[in-house]
């Protein structure tokens, strides 16, 4: 019997890094962000922008120094936020919620064949009957030949290892994929074959994906729903027509403008300056300092303003 797909939603959630030094970095600032049944969601943003964190939090796989302060991760009527370690581990991870990590294909353990180290992904999860036929199943569906099972890491290209890596997260069939980066170092040819591979997954296994990347370009070819992040939270959040043929805050103007395009002759606009100290950001806008609309009610905070299909964070709409 198939089971229902379920939603992903985050409410107000605030991650915080304490650094050794004493200094706590605001990583997440009050993010809220849904994932329905079967929609793909972009997120967008410069590096250090949270969009990593932000999936590591879901997957609760945060670094060490690193705690959720407040809000709440509900996938359907359950926060895993609260959920026991153990029960997470048994009931949520690669089950209901799988990641790609960013540069997740080097991870892959150069010792043991592709086969083994599937297999041990389905055993660990209480899996002992048809691994062989599970294996090869999910090897087929990415497009990879069986006898990759049999293979080492070594003896395979980028683009072969990253569909191993997506091999790995659809083998306990997850209802939400969260791939952070996953065309990163492949040339474009891959590129292209890697994101038409996730569209294909989303059509026919009705898989929630969401896609965390600094290209625009990636993001574009997958998403329904554009979240832009700048110093650890959304600044706007829209359909992705509506982001990239009409986008509302500065930055994610800028940033759209920042892609060079084939019919641009050459130029491009550039992001000038940079993000302010996670570890002390202003009272206002996070954007002041580099905006080119900046004006006095800048200094204090805006409040969200609803859009078509999302809100815009940003003084200039009010």
């Amino acid at each position: 019997m198939k089971r229902d797909k379920s939603k992903l939603s985050v409410s107000n959630l605030n991650v915080r890094y304490l650094e050794s030094s004493g200094r706590v970095v605001r990583a997440i600032n009050s993010v809220s962000l849904e994932v329905k049944k079967g929609e793909s969601v972009g997120i967008a943003g410069e590096s250090a922008s949270g969009k990593s964190t932000l999936g590591s939090a879901i997957m609760r796989n945060l670094e060490s120094n690193a705690r959720i302060t407040s809000g709440s991760i509900y996938l359907d009527e359950v926060d895993i936020i609260r959920l026991e370690d153990k029960d997470f581990d048994r009931e949520i991870r690669w089950k209901k919620i799988a990641m790609i990590f960013q540069g997740a294909m080097n991870t892959l353990d150069p010792v043991f064949p592709i086969g083994k180290q599937m297999q041990e992904i389905l055993m660990s999860h209480g899996v002992e009957d048809s691994l062989d036929v599970r294996t090869l199943a999910s090897l087929d569906e990415v497009g990879l030949d069986r006898s990759v099972a049999k293979m080492y890491p070594h003896e395979l290209s980028g683009g072969m290892k990253q569909r191993v890596v997506i091999a790995m997260s659809l083998l306990l069939n997850p209802d939400i994929l969260i791939a952070d980066e996953p065309t990163t170092a492949l040339d474009v040819l891959v590129q292209a074959q890697i994101i038409k591979l996730l569209k294909s997954l989303k059509i026919k296994r009705g898989i929630s994906i969401l896609m965390i990347s600094h290209d625009l370009g990636v993001i574009s070819e997958i998403a329904d729903k554009v979240a832009i992040m700048y110093s650890g939270e959304i600044i706007e959040l829209g359909n992705s027509e509506d982001i990239f043929s009409n986008p509302k805050h500065p930055y994610t103007q800028l940033l759209i403008s920042s892609v060079p395009k084939l019919d641009s002759k050459g130029s491009f606009v550039s992001l000038k300056g940079q993000p302010p100290d996670s570890a002390n950001l202003p009272e206002g806008c996070y954007f002041l300092s580099r905006c080119p609309f900046a004006m006095e009610a800048c200094k204090k905070k805006p409040s969200p303003l609803s859009t078509t299909g999302g809100f815009v964070l940003c003084w200039l709409y009010k």
